[in-house]
């Protein structure tokens, strides 16, 4: 089943939804067994008097009463103050995610718009597409450009050719070890420098090795690429300014037919969309600030909840409990023996308590880690314009099975992205009727009326992209700095 770049979009802000919300759990979860913990304490330290009333005398007993009563209340006092700043914090994320639903709601509304107004567009190219390619001017202009288009592609088809050349026929050079010496020396070229006892031995090896016949072959190996790519790029740079003075020509056409309105209601709308991207950036980074303090608290590690903690394990470690309750253990009275199970079960249940937290915890991390990646891959997918109503992926599985599979870790953020990459198809990948301006299945630049204004960086028919050209990895910004995702200006004054 095919994904139309917009489903898919949606697809992907409903998993970082569902992370979202499923952080929220876990720590609410982690919060909660805090609570328990901090009352089993106290639990503990009631069952402690209640021994220290059977055991002790008055005097000992009411000193043992007290000291317990202080940690007891210090504690008391220190979880309040960190139950009002976990509460804070939830009050300020639950703000920070309203915030983040209505630019997402928003987008997909401009989204919408977007769509509904290129295909708007697209129709009136359609009816005066028929007439304007009948002027002399337009065919001539088509003509030189799908020339220059033509040499373009075959400047990088030898490009390529030269440099697959250089690897495979340079090989031999490069495994040769002597050659590679003289060539590093720059021997037999004016740059070469050495003293005479040197220059002799490397004459030496010069002959060994036919170096003197050897040298020109290899630099030429190494200097026809990169002048060819010169030349490629010289090429590439007339054809781009040639599918640019021949948008120019669509655009005119189809302002000349009342399309002016529309691509700039098309233009607003896309901006619109540009900021809503940038601004959900230092938003997010936002919510991750907040997400990683209430994680810190969920997880009782900020001042108040440890000092707290501490003066209750203080107060029930000391040196008189633990003999109260070695000598309760020591004589068998009814009594005794009911408050010591008493004890135990409290500690038990803190200490399964505490076990649990622990998977908490390193589940809240997880989710974490995941939710940043795939803000990442969000960002990637947008800036590249993926959701673009024309673009499309072939493998429904990416918000099924694998999303599954790089949420729980089976595969990296790297190698789920690649795969939304592999996935990727524009509209007129597999269609040689490329619309109403195409001709004998001409590339139409970006920002045509036939291409569009949405960047297409890892997929569509292109000749703009020499051989090597691109790079891998995340671009998403963070720290809290605005995105930087590209959108063009649509000649005619549209996306599509």
């Amino acid at each position: 089943m095919t994904l139309s770049g917009p489903e898919a979009l949606r697809s992907l802000d409903e998993a970082l939804r569902d992370i979202r919300r499923e952080e929220d759990e876990v720590a609410k979860r982690l919060a909660r067994g805090a609570e328990l913990i901090a009352k089993i304490r106290e639990t503990e330290g009631e069952l402690l008097r209640q021994l220290a009333a059977v055991r002790l005398d008055p005097a000992n007993q009411a000193e043992l009463s007290g000291q317990l009563s202080l940690a007891e209340e210090r504690a008391r006092v220190l979880f309040k103050q960190h139950a009002q700043e976990l509460r804070r914090t939830e009050e300020q994320l639950k703000k920070e995610d309203k915030a983040v639903s209505s630019m997402v709601a928003e987008r997909a509304r401009l989204g919408k718009e977007v769509g509904e107004l290129q295909s708007e567009l697209e129709g009136l190219a359609a009816k005066v597409a028929s007439e304007a390619s009948k002027s002399p001017e337009y065919a001539a202009q088509l003509a030189k450009t799908q020339e220059l288009i033509h040499v373009a592609e075959e400047s990088l088809r030898k490009t390529a050719q030269a440099e697959a050349d250089r690897e495979q026929k340079g090989r031999p050079y490069r495994d040769d070890p002597l050659f590679m010496y003289l060539w590093e020396r720059s021997y037999g070229t004016a740059n070469y420098r050495s003293n005479n006892l040197v220059r002799w031995l490397d004459g030496l090896v010069a002959q060994m090795v036919n170096y003197p016949e050897a040298r020109p072959n290899f630099a030429m190996l190494n200097e026809i690429p990169l002048r060819l790519r010169e030349h490629a790029e010289r090429q590439q740079e007339k054809a781009q300014a040639a599918q640019e003075d021949l948008a120019q020509l669509q655009q005119a056409a189809v302002d000349a037919a009342g399309g002016a309105p529309l691509r700039e209601r098309l233009r607003q709308a896309e901006e619109r969309m540009a900021a809503i991207d940038d601004e959900l950036v230092a938003l997010e980074d936002v919510r991750d600030e907040t997400a990683s303090s209430r994680r810190e608290l969920a997880q009782g590690r900020d001042p108040a909840f440890t000092a707290a903690i501490d003066a209750l394990a203080e107060g029930l470690g000391r040196e008189d409990i633990q003999q109260l309750l070695e000598q309760a253990r020591a004589t068998r009275t009814g009594q005794d023996d009911t408050i010591v199970k008493q004890i135990d079960d409290a500690r038990s249940r803190a200490q399964e308590e505490l076990n649990e937290s622990e998977e908490q915890k390193a589940r809240l991390q997880t989710l974490a880690s995941r939710r940043r990646e795939l803000e990442d891959i969000e960002f990637e997918f947008k800036k590249a314009g993926y959701d673009d109503r024309r673009s499309s992926f072939g493998a429904d599985d990416l918000v099924g099975d694998l999303l599954t599979d790089f949420l729980r870790g089976g595969i990296s953020a790297a190698g789920y992205w690649d795969a939304w990459r592999r996935s990727q198809r524009w509209q007129d990948d597999d269609d040689d009727d490329r619309g109403p301006w195409s001709s004998g299945g001409f590339p139409w630049p970006e920002g045509s009326i036939a291409s569009g204004s949405r960047p297409r960086s890892g997929g569509g028919r292109s000749w703009g992209r020499l051989p090597g050209a691109g790079g891998g990895g995340f671009s998403r910004p963070r720290g809290g700095s605005a995105g930087t995702r590209r959108h063009g200006g649509f000649k005619t004054g549209g996306g599509f």
